[in-house]
């Protein structure tokens, strides 16, 4: 602007110039005397004119500067004069009193001026289905009984094929279905998820619990273990609810559990092969080179009925699933019931031919009646309580990630939202309902739940129908499973793991992310080639390198105004971008200034000074960089080792001729800055914009001379 206005002036000064030469050749021949005479008063009289606006156009010009001038010294003032933030132990305070009491603290004070209106409030914030009984009807819960009938015909076959996998007896998995589903009916926020027993959760308990009770020399012990995992699962999600801690859920990125449950899928259905040919010896281990040597050792021994058998109605499950339900959509619940249809024809084929007889192996018993309890047999004082412990907080971390994932998934679809502490909470108190009433982990099953929502649930009434059915097939019909083959178990889990393998999902994060990608194939490398826990560590340690690494090396960008506008830009992404001639305008690609980030950036943003400093004193001596802008808006904080970092670097920059300003620093950010005196070594170029640094740094004699 001031090399704008030196440029109208200097036009003012020609004008009166130009207006001269045009009288000036008039001769004194062509003129009278009194012509030359009037010609010369006229000649003074529109200079003294040339004089007036001069001197109007100069006060104006002043009375442009003016404000402007004291609107960025008001801005200045904004930035400079902030109140103090607040401090490490008043946001601990803030934080503990928004966690513990803020859910509950409106309704615990009104508690006392309206007792009913409160109480109702407060008991529906525990238990979320009072908030629309109210608009609960007939002709929902004919939709709920419905999908709660389809849903056990699913899940009965379901439950007693993952409690195997688990290496549980039969009748654990059906425990599992009933108590835990009628407790989160009352107390979760999804009105779709299906609870029970579930793949992955089953492979991680046999995987990491049988390292420390074997399952078949003492079946016993092994099983209070689990009931005691599972009280201690049941606990860490509470406590995750109740202290509102859902981020810790998300340590396991969205590319982790991509490969971790493509690596798990694939290590069950491996594990699957057993019972699905009929084997007598098979490894314990988990790995891919100890699955299939202990399959190759042991291909003499098996059992071809057992794999006829599973092998066929395996074809029949997922010939339904797959071909008839997405052609033909009035043959869902034919794909839904298929699981239960196998095991009632495979149960009569094996009853009619003795099958049983002839090396096919079968469930035999399974205890029926109600869920006993189990409060004793949880072992608190065992030497592997501390194993359990740590067994717990995994299993509850994989367990919420995969019910929070499908139920925001299907409460997207019907546009409700997902409280996810509540949900905590809900599969909190369930699990440690469930590890009293001899059930083991129980979390949202994906396959179940797209069950659920396509046979049309309206609420969490078709969690308590299915619960109930499951109850009542315990009751009555467990002696009509003696027959049923361990093959057609495995059919059934094997049906329900293409759902677990997202290839697109894959190839979207290698498209998007190849470090996302790099975290996906690590994971599923390490489950598949190793074990759950190595390929769970790993996912984990790569996120967490990914994130310290960005950290540590964060990137600089190179800012210009954008044409037409006051806005400024990343040169590379915006080539358009132009640069500011004696300017250098840098942005840190971080939201921390820290120990481990300062020197790294210190130096970045030298060498890219003088670099462009010597670009530009190569093209023009007048346009070298002499102002460095540190554009401050992305960093949310700055601890005292990046503070040294940045006198450093004004250090530095003086000495080679340039000066440093910054742009837009935040709250916590200038208030440090403030205390180590920063902004008085700098000289006060301290600006709320890009743009007013820019403009008062090149324009006035104090801040800069150029």
């Amino acid at each position: 602007m001031a090399v704008s206005r030196e440029g109208e002036t200097e036009s003012s000064h020609v004008a009166p110039e130009a207006s001269n030469n045009k009288v000036l050749p008039q001769t004194v021949e062509e003129t009278t005397l009194p012509t030359l005479v009037e010609s010369q008063n006229n000649t003074c009289h529109q200079f003294s004119q040339t004089l007036q606006v001069e001197k109007q156009l100069s006060l104006f010009s002043q009375t442009l500067q003016t404000p402007m001038a004291s609107e960025n010294e008001r801005t200045r003032n904004w930035v400079l004069n902030v109140p103090e933030p607040p401090g490490l132990f008043s946001n601990l305070k803030s934080s503990f009193k928004k966690t513990i009491f803020s859910p509950l603290e409106n309704k615990l004070h009104c508690l006392g001026k309206q007792p009913v209106p409160a109480l109702v409030s407060i008991l529906k914030t525990i238990f979320p289905p009072l908030t629309w009984c109210k608009e609960y009807n007939v002709t929902k819960f004919k939709s709920d009984i419905l999908a709660g009938l389809t849903l056990a015909s699913l899940c009965i076959p379901q439950s007693i094929g993952y409690a195997t996998l688990a290496k549980l007896d039969p009748q654990y998995g059906l425990y599992t279905s009933v108590i835990p589903p009628l407790i989160y009916s009352m107390m979760g926020s999804s009105r779709d998820i299906a609870i029970g027993p579930v793949a992955v959760v089953s492979l991680l308990l046999s995987s990491m619990i049988q390292k420390f009770e074997d399952p078949t020399a003492n079946p016993a012990a092994y099983t209070k273990l689990v009931l005691t995992v599972t009280f201690f699962a049941g606990t860490f999600q509470a406590a995750f609810g109740l202290l509102r801690l859902g981020f810790l859920v998300d340590f396991l990125s969205h590319a982790a559990i991509v490969g971790f449950m493509a690596g798990a899928a694939c290590v069950i259905g491996l594990q699957q092969l057993k019972s699905l040919l009929g084997l007598s010896k098979f490894t314990n281990n988990t790995d891919i080179i100890s699955v299939l040597s202990s399959i190759y050792k042991s291909m003499h021994t098996w059992n071809p009925f057992s794999f006829m058998i599973g092998s066929s109605f395996l074809i029949f499950i997922l010939f339904t699933k797959y071909y008839l339900a997405r052609k033909h959509k009035k043959l869902f619940l034919l794909s839904a019931m298929a699981p239960l249809l196998s095991v009632i024809l495979s149960t009569l084929i094996v009853f009619l031919t003795r099958a049983d007889k002839h090396g096919v192996k079968i469930v035999k018993h399974i205890t029926g009646g109600l869920n006993p309890t189990s409060i004793h047999d949880l072992q608190f004082n065992s030497p592997h309580t501390a194993e359990a412990a740590k067994i717990g907080l995994i299993v509850a971390l994989i367990a919420l990630t995969e019910a929070i994932a499908v139920g925001r998934s299907f409460a997207t679809m019907k546009g409700y939202r997902l409280d996810g502490n509540k949900e905590m909470l809900a599969m909190g108190v369930m699990n440690i309902t469930g590890s009293l009433t001899s059930c083991y982990v129980a979390t949202g099953s994906f396959s179940r739940t797209a069950v659920n929502f396509s046979a049309g649930c309206e609420t969490t009434v078709s969690n308590i129908v299915m619960a109930v059915t499951v109850l009542i097939s315990l009751e009555f019909f467990t002696r009509l499973l003696y027959f049923t083959p361990i093959a057609i178990l495995a059919s059934i889990i094997l049906s329900a793991l293409p759902g677990l393998i997202n290839l697109s999902e894959a190839k979207y994060i290698w498209k998007v992310d190849k470090m996302d990608f790099l975290t996906c194939i690590a994971a599923f490398l390490g489950v598949l080639f190793v074990s759950v826990e190595i390929g769970l560590l790993l996912a984990v340690g790569i996120s967490f390198a990914k994130v310290i690494l960005n950290s540590i090396q964060p990137g600089t960008e190179k800012l210009g105004r954008l044409p037409g506008s006051d806005l400024f830009g990343d040169v590379n992404q915006y080539p358009m971008a132009m640069k500011i001639p004696g300017a250098l305008i840098v942005r840190v690609k971080s939201a921390l200034l820290c120990f481990a980030n300062a020197n790294f950036i210190r130096a970045k943003i030298l060498d890219l000074a003088l670099e462009e400093q010597n670009e530009d004193a190569i093209e023009s001596a007048e346009d070298r960089v002499q102002l460095v802008i540190l554009d401050m808006s992305n960093l949310l904080n700055i601890d005292t080792t990046s503070i040294a970092s940045l006198e450093e670097l004004h250090s530095e920059l003086e000495s080679n001729g340039m000066k440093l300003a910054l742009a837009n620093p935040r709250w916590h950010v200038i208030h440090k800055l403030r205390l180590t005196k920063f902004v008085k070594k700098i000289e006060g170029r301290v600006f709320l914009t890009i743009g007013e640094a820019i403009e008062a740094c090149f324009t006035s004699k104090n801040m800069l001379h150029l």
